[in-house]
C-alpha cells in the first residue's frame, strides 16, 4: 500500500497468503464514536517474523496493537471498518481472553504486573499454567529476574520490569507478540539489550512479533519489515532494509531533529508542488 504520494516500495514476496499468520485489512477505528484514530491501515505479520510500526506519537500505533488484541473495547474505541485474520480466522472484536488463548500475547506500553506480587508470582498469574520448563525458560533468558524472584515487583527497576513482562507474555505460550514501545523511559544501554533479547526469542522460538517503537533506527534495524503510519495512516512500507536505505525515511525518521523535521506526508506533498510550479 501506498499513501499520499509516498514512493512505492514492494514488501518481501514472504508476505503470500501461505506464509501470512497475520493480516489486517483497511483497519479503522473510532474512539468515542466521533475521532478517527486508524484509517484504512492494512498490515501483514508473516510466521516466525519481526514487523515493526513506527511513527509519531498520536499517529495510531498503540490503537493498531490494541485492535488487534482485542482491547479497543476497555479503551472505549470501535472497530467500525477491516479486517483482522489470524491464521485465517476471522478475529476482529475477539475479547483479548479468547485471542489470547490463540496464541496472541501483548506487552503493553505501560507495563501490566502485579506490584504487590513476587518475580515468580506475577509469573504464575498469567492464567496459563506454567510448567517447570516454561518457567526455567524464563530464568534462562532472563538471569537477573532468577536473581530476584523472590522480591516484589514494585522494587524492580525499569528495565527488570520490562523483562517480566516480556517473561509474563511467554509464559502465555505465544505465536504472535504485540509488544509496545520497549524502549520508553528506560536507558539506551538496558533498550540495546531488551531488543537483542527479543529478536532472540524470534530467531530462536520462532515467535512472531509486531513491534511498535518510537525509537525508529533501532525497530528498523532489528526488524525484518517495516511500516511507517502518520494521522491513523500508512504512509510507507517495505524490508526494513529499503526503508533504512531510502534517502526521505532516512532524512525524516531517521536524522533529522523534530524541531526541524516535517511529516513525510507534508513533504511529499511539498515536493510535488515544487516540481508543478518548476
Amino acid at each position: 500500500m501506498t499513501l499520499n504520494g509516498a514512493v512505492p516500495t514492494t514488501v518481501p514476496a514472504l508476505t503470500t497468503k501461505l506464509d501470512l499468520l497475520l493480516r489486517v485489512e483497511r483497519l479503522e477505528v473510532v474512539y468515542h464514536r466521533v475521532a478517527t484514530a486508524v484509517q484504512g491501515v492494512s498490515l501483514n505479520v508473516p510466521r516466525g517474523k519481526m514487523v515493526t510500526l513506527i511513527g509519531p506519537n498520536g499517529a495510531g500505533k498503540t490503537t493498531v496493537l490494541r485492535a488487534i488484541g482485542g482491547f479497543t473495547a476497555a479503551e472505549v474505541a470501535t472497530i467500525r471498518d477491516g479486517e483482522i485474520a489470524y491464521m485465517g480466522r476471522d478475529i476482529r472484536g475477539m475479547p483479548p481472553e479468547e485471542t489470547v488463548r490463540m496464541g496472541i500475547v501483548a506487552v503493553p506500553e505501560r507495563v501490566k504486573i502485579f506490584d504487590t506480587l513476587t518475580v515468580k508470582e506475577n509469573l504464575r498469574a498469567t492464567g496459563f499454567p506454567v510448567e517447570k520448563a516454561e518457567m526455567q525458560g524464563v530464568w534462562d533468558l532472563f538471569p537477573q529476574l532468577w536473581q530476584r524472584r523472590d522480591v516484589r515487583a514494585v522494587l524492580l527497576s525499569g528495565g527488570e520490569r520490562q523483562m517480566l513482562a516480556l517473561g509474563a507474555a511467554l509464559c502465555c505460550k505465544p505465536s504472535l507478540m504485540l509488544i509496545d514501545e520497549l524502549s520508553l523511559g528506560l536507558a539506551p544501554k538496558i533498550a540495546t539489550d531488551l531488543f537483542r533479547l527479543v529478536r532472540k526469542l524470534n530467531e530462536e522460538r520462532g515467535i512472531a512479533i509486531l513491534l511498535v517503537e518510537q525509537n525508529a533506527r533501532a525497530a528498523l534495524e532489528l526488524a525484518d519489515i517495516g511500516y511507517i503510519i502518520e494521522s491513523g495512516r500508512i504512509v510507507f512500507e517495505g524490508s526494513s532494509e529499503k526503508l533504512l536505505g531510502h534517502g526521505d525515511v532516512m532524512e525524516f525518521y531517521l536524522g533529522r531533529s523534530d524541531e526541524r523535521s516535517k511529516s513525510f506526508r507534508d513533504v511529499k506533498q511539498y515536493r510535488r508542488k515544487r516540481r508543478w510550479w518548476g
